[in-house]
């Protein structure tokens, strides 16, 4: 049943969890599940699920439930009431994801995050009238609040533009927010912000929820702090599965460069390592990251099928390597001064 606990959407960061399944049965690991998702929110940064790194794809709508009630009790139980949670919704049609989030919202999600199936993408990735449709649609029907999730790569190509997603962003109250993954540059996240961000859009065009502003969310690490400083939000990112503490470092003296350039020599040279690291790992994909996360902290496994495992010589160039060595290095540092 959804809560009713209020709990904002804020700027931060959040990571798209992976979805764990035992080794046998491919049926979901739901230990591993909280276990990842309390190491996460240690660090400061909050969960998705059902994204792309989640393996959505190859998820019922039955798991995707069971995956939110998961999360939802793993952390009431250790203390984090407040603390939300997004479950990605996207789906073939316009009905199907419509469903999904009024089921999210009954299995205690707070917020969703939408992507446009790109099954049809040779009908839909032109046409700007039927995109436009599409989130709108949603986003009046859903009863919770719609993050946009724009990865071409996921989607068969279509990429919203920043006039587009500003558009969205005006006439559709329920939208709180956008996330840019592989779609383009910070031109385009610059661009929605100077609107999104302005603090007369908030007066303008209130938001139907008022604890779900609409943030501008990167997919990526490499730029943070280029983000921060044109008013951006933060990001939703797989590196943060495997060094929170550090990606939520990154985010908070960015943050603070903004108002004290003493600080900004460091926030520099930290997105440099970060940004090495995401390039070097993202490479690997989803069975990378799995697999990092199996050294590092004991679980991961292998992604469900038809997706392969990575290859063992990959998976040892990857450990070894001097940028994921880098990063590990930092966030043992990081997370042994806040421990």
């Amino acid at each position: 049943m959804a809560s009713s606990v209020v709990r904002p959407l804020e700027p931060g960061i959040y990571a798209p969890l992976p979805t764990f399944f035992l080794p046998d049965s491919e049926d979901i690991d739901l230990q591993s599940q909280s276990a990842h998702v309390l190491r996460l929110i240690k660090a400061g940064v909050k969960p998705l699920l059902s994204g792309t790194m989640g393996e959505a794809h190859h998820l019922s709508h039955e798991e995707r439930a069971s995956l939110i009630k998961v999360t939802r009790q793993a952390l009431d139980d250790a203390g984090f009431k407040d603390v939300p949670i997004i479950s990605g919704s996207g789906a073939g049609s316009t009905r199907e994801t419509i469903q999904i989030s009024q089921e999210a919202a009954e299995a205690g999600a707070d917020y969703v995050i939408v992507i446009c199936s790109g099954y049809f993408a040779g009908a839909l990735a032109g046409n700007k009238k039927a995109l436009k449709a599409f989130w709108a649609d949603v986003s009046e029907k859903s009863p919770l609040p719609v993050i946009i999730y724009n990865y071409p790569g996921a989607a068969g190509g279509i990429d919203l533009d920043s006039d587009l997603i500003t558009e969205l962003a005006e006439e559709c109250p329920n939208l709180a927010g956008v996330k840019l993954t592989r779609c383009g540059n910070v031109g385009k996240l610059t661009r929605i912000c100077a609107t999104v961000s302005d603090p007369s859009f908030a007066q303008l065009y209130p938001r139907k929820n008022a604890h779900a502003p609409f943030l501008v969310l990167g997919g990526f690490t490499d730029f943070i702090l280029t983000s921060s400083i044109v008013n951006g939000h933060g990001a939703i990112t797989g590196l943060a599965n495997i060094a929170p503490y550090t990606v939520a470092k990154l985010f908070e003296i960015s943050e603070k460069a903004k108002t004290d350039p003493s600080v900004l020599p460091e926030a520099q040279r930290l997105q440099g390592i970060v940004a090495r690291a995401d390039y070097t790992i993202a490479k690997a994909g989803i069975a990378g990251t799995k697999y990092l996360l199996e050294k590092l902290y004991g679980y991961g496994g292998n992604p469900r099928r038809p997706l392969p495992p990575i290859e063992a010589a990959v998976a040892e160039a990857l450990w070894a390597h001097p940028h994921t060595q880098e990063l590990i290095k930092i966030e043992r540092e990081l997370s042994g001064k806040v421990q």
